[in-house]
Order: structure tokens, then C-alpha cells, then sequence
């Protein structure tokens, strides 16, 4: 299978994130300048699925994989973007790859974010991290949160990793709070997003409240998720048989 990456984001009214969303497009473009790589939205931003499923269509393309920049398999993914993938022009094949997370290069890039705000290599083992998600209601998504929580603790050899939710879930200054309470030395919070709006901000604000040591930024238009983006491209690709 061959054509072209459509990258899709849930899309929101702050502005931060389209324009996250697009600098990640551009680093994609940057890193594999032969493809076609476009990007659209759920919700609230410009351009919908529908309307780049039918540019690609009349520009020829013949197959699209299109690749959900979402970590977690939710509602997004489950049920409204295959929903939405169903109005493709008929001549095009599209293909939804997986969602993004888990994948050792997102810890990677959360590690790289965790540093870059100030935490010391050497810190790990007296430092309690707080997974901090946007929340979904969808047990599936809260389990693989926690399920990612455990593995991170386990093989990176922090004090503790503890999942936490903007929305529909622990808060994150609650679980900033119950980790000092039980030893951790620093405390540090790991934004489990992709781009900046109210969820995250409401994330950030926790974090404040509750006096964390170290507050990450989201992941963005990190060099990880640039790789994992085109690995998840690479291995649609070779579908033989895409779903539409």
C-alpha cells in the first residue's frame, strides 16, 4: 500500500493547538520530504477529515494512511474517526493506523521534557512522577494509562509513577500531594498531551497548586514523536489489505 499521511487531531478552540499540530507536520514534511502529508480536525479547527479525504481524492491519491494523533484508544478513535473515515470518496483506500501511545519513543520524549524542565538524570530514584492525561471516560484509556504508569516505574526506576487526569480521573494535585506524602523527595509532572489547550492548562494549574518540583511542557512537535509518526506511516504502508 502506498499514497499518502493524513494526520488527524481532535482539534480545539485554543489556538496553541493547531499550531502545535502544524509544527509537528512540518517536522514530518522536514524528515520525509517525499511524502504527502496533510493534517485536519476533528472539531473546532480547519480543515475537517471529509474535506482532506476528498482533496486527496482530487489530486489523484489513491490511498491514504491516515494516522490519529491521539495516545490513547478512546472514543476519538474507537467511534468518531472511523465514523468519519466511512464518508471517504469511494476510489480512495484509507487505512487508520493505531493511536500513538503506548510506544517507548513517547516515554522517551517525556523523559526529554522532564530534563528539559530541570530534573537531573540522577534524581530518578527519590523522584515520584505524576503521568498526567487529558482523561477519557473510557476504561480501556484509563487502564492503559495506569498499565503505562507501572511499566514506566518499573523499567526507568523511579520512586513512583502515578497516572493522573485533567478530566475524569485522579487530579493531578492530588496525586502530586499523595506522593510527597509518602516519601517522595522531588515531584515531578509529566504531561501526557500533545499540544497545549484547557485540559493541559488545568493539568499545569494542579501541578502549581500542589507545589511539584518539576512541570514538564507537553510533547508537541518532539523529535520522538516525529519517529513514531513515520515508523506507524512505514508499518501501515505495508498493509496489504487497508480498511475504510
Amino acid at each position: 500500500m502506498s499514497g499518502s499521511l493524513l494526520l488527524v487531531a481532535h482539534g480545539s478552540r485554543d489556538p496553541r493547538h493547531a499550531r502545535t499540530v502544524r509544527a509537528l507536520t512540518r517536522g514530518i514534511r522536514s524528515t520525509r520530504p517525499g511524502l504527502r502529508v496533510r493534517t485536519a480536525f476533528l472539531d473546532f479547527d480547519a480543515p475537517c477529515v471529509p474535506e482532506e479525504l476528498e482533496r486527496a481524492a482530487r489530486d489523484g491519491i489513491r490511498s491514504v494512511v491516515v494516522q490519529p494523533l491521539l495516545l490513547t484508544r478512546a472514543f476519538h478513535a474507537k467511534t468518531d474517526l472511523p465514523g468519519v473515515l466511512r464518508q471517504a470518496p469511494p476510489a480512495l483506500a484509507v487505512y487508520q493506523a493505531p493511536v500513538l501511545g503506548p510506544d517507548p519513543l513517547l516515554t522517551a520524549a517525556l523523559e526529554r521534557r522532564l530534563y528539559g524542565a530541570g530534573l537531573a538524570p540522577g534524581e530518578r530514584a527519590g523522584t515520584g512522577v505524576v503521568l498526567a492525561a487529558a482523561g477519557s471516560g473510557d476504561p480501556e484509556a484509563a487502564e492503559t494509562l495506569a498499565a503505562l504508569a507501572r511499566h514506566w516505574q518499573h523499567t526507568a526506576g523511579w520512586y513512583a509513577v502515578r497516572p493522573a487526569a485533567a478530566s475524569g480521573g485522579p487530579r493531578t494535585e492530588d496525586v502530586v500531594r499523595a506522593l510527597r506524602a509518602e516519601g517522595a523527595r522531588r515531584v515531578a509532572v509529566a504531561p501526557y498531551v500533545l499540544a497545549p489547550g484547557r485540559l493541559p492548562d488545568r493539568i499545569a494549574a494542579g501541578a502549581r497548586a500542589a507545589g511539584a518540583d518539576v512541570l514538564a511542557p507537553v510533547l508537541g512537535a518532539a523529535p520522538e514523536l516525529v519517529r513514531l509518526v513515520l515508523r506507524r506511516y512505514d508499518r501501515a504502508a505495508r498493509t496489504p489489505a487497508p480498511t475504510g
